[in-house]
């Protein structure tokens, strides 16, 4: 019988394969859902139908509409919840977490109104714990198949990092680590927009050497971005940057991609996303992505060309001729200067 106790709280996609990943190595897992009619056909079943249908649950995975309950008693937990809930998942656990708890955020999105990652909102609410964030190209419906992924632990505390490593061994799913918290994080969110951009393309019927023009003019504009607001752009060029980059863009099962290649068939955005039936963080992430870049002066022509397309109802020809007759002609615009060593 397991002793030790993990917590997944959000029952969604990604977090059933977490939580599935955890069981199996031999954990006792809380697995938080709000719906509690979700949370019986969970627990009799051992399936995820609504998200992963088909995928078995370890016996080891109880689920629960307690939040309170879900991580008493838990040393680790992981927060699996879309950004614009983040902040009340987060503080509704507060009264049941003991001070040595790890917190880790998997939730790839920034927060509305602050322009804070998920990270910061868990500093904000619990100031003294120890923090952790999740990313990487990790497709959830991959995972449940035991395809082989890659993802990483990011933190500047090596004990959370060789915890979760630890907690995520696998023999499909490899755990790299980085203590560039904020790098990875934003790396994460950002890919949703450019995502977007890829299906859109893919739409209209534009092929391999487009994706392959937007994927590497996508990291570019990443790394510049991320540089301006701290981040280190050698981070970007690792699995949460360039790795989740290809696979968003490259992919179908993305739901950021779905909705663009949606709205490249001339769909509105509330039909696009409406038709994907689950959150796709890059609508809400490219609204302030752009406003950010605008109040920073910082170069994102895929970026805010997105934007005009989807908020301000540009036509997609339009902007793309702006798009390649405007940008800059420079490739590469920073440098690898030397190997990473971790704080």
């Amino acid at each position: 019988m397991p002793t030790h106790t993990v917590s997944v709280l959000g029952g969604g996609s990604f977090g059933t394969v977490i939580a599935n990943i955890v069981a199996a190595n031999g954990y006792k897992v809380n697995f938080w859902m709000r719906n509690p009619d979700l949370v019986d056909e969970v627990n009799r079943t051992h399936e995820n139908p609504h998200y992963l249908p088909g995928y078995q649950l370890d016996e080891n995975v109880h689920a629960t509409a307690d939040i309170e309950q879900a991580v008493s008693g838990s040393r680790l937990v992981f927060v699996a919840v879309p950004s614009a809930y983040f902040r009340t998942v987060v503080r509704k656990m507060l009264p049941a977490l003991t001070a040595d708890t790890i917190l880790v955020s998997t939730t790839k999105g920034i927060e509305a109104g602050s322009f804070l990652l998920m990270s910061q909102v868990m500093r904000e609410e619990a100031p003294g714990a120890r923090i952790g964030v999740l990313s990487g190209p990790n497709l959830a419906s991959e995972i449940a198949r035991r395809n082989l992924a890659g993802t990483v632990i990011a933190s500047n505390d090596d004990m959370v990092r060789d915890r979760v490593r630890d907690v995520l061994k696998s023999e499909y799913f490899r755990v790299y680590t980085n203590d560039d918290m904020f790098g990875v994080e934003l790396g994460g969110s950002l890919k949703n927009i450019y995502a977007i951009i890829a299906g859109l393309a893919s739409a209209m019927g534009m092929g391999q050497n487009t994706n392959g023009m937007l994927i590497t003019r996508s990291l570019t504009e990443m790394a510049r971005f991320g540089r301006e607001l701290g981040a280190d752009p050698m981070t970007f060029l690792g699995l949460s940057g360039v790795g989740d980059l290809i696979v968003t863009c490259s992919s179908s099962l993305s739901r950021n991609f779905r909705v663009g290649f949606a709205l490249g068939q001339g769909k509105s955005l509330e039909e696009a996303v409406a038709e994907i039936g689950q959150v796709a963080e890059g609508v809400n992430t490219l609204k302030l992505v752009k406003e950010k870049a605008d109040e920073l002066g910082i170069y994102m022509p895929l970026a805010s060309g997105l934007y005009q397309i989807v908020y301000e109802g540009k036509p997609v020809s339009q902007v793309i001729s702006a798009l390649m007759l405007g940008e800059g002609a420079l490739d590469v615009e920073y440098e690898a200067h030397q190997s990473k060593t971790l704080n």
